[in-house]
């Protein structure tokens, strides 16, 4: 199955049980594309002493998760990202399209 998720919030527990859902669906062999959008965009930045979003986001993306952040939602909040490309509105339309399942989270 190909899942999609679209994060939408930087609130961390919810950021990383986005990451946790991407992860186990990795495990369970789906292909898996998450989409940072709105705040979301800032999962670099999240610390959290109970919620270790940095270790979640490591754990998605050495299991092959795909990991994709909306260009102008970045530009907006002066944002750069380190672990992904910049993407486009086009780039979320084509990760919605070739899903079998979308979660919005936020």
């Amino acid at each position: 199955m190909k899942l999609g998720i679209i994060l939408n919030t930087n609130v961390p527990e919810t950021a990383w049980n986005a990451l946790r859902l991407g992860r186990k669906a990795l495990e369970a062999e789906n292909e898996v594309g998450l989409f940072l959008l709105g705040s979301g965009v800032e999962i670099e930045n999240i610390q959290d002493r109970v919620f270790d979003v940095a270790d979640a986001l490591a754990s998605f993306l050495d299991g092959g998760g795909k990991l994709l952040a909306c260009g102008t939602c970045l530009k907006v909040r002066h944002q750069k990202t380190d672990v992904c490309p910049v993407s486009t509105m086009a780039q979320l339309v084509a990760l919605i399209s070739d899903a079998d399942k979308v979660i919005t989270l936020g």
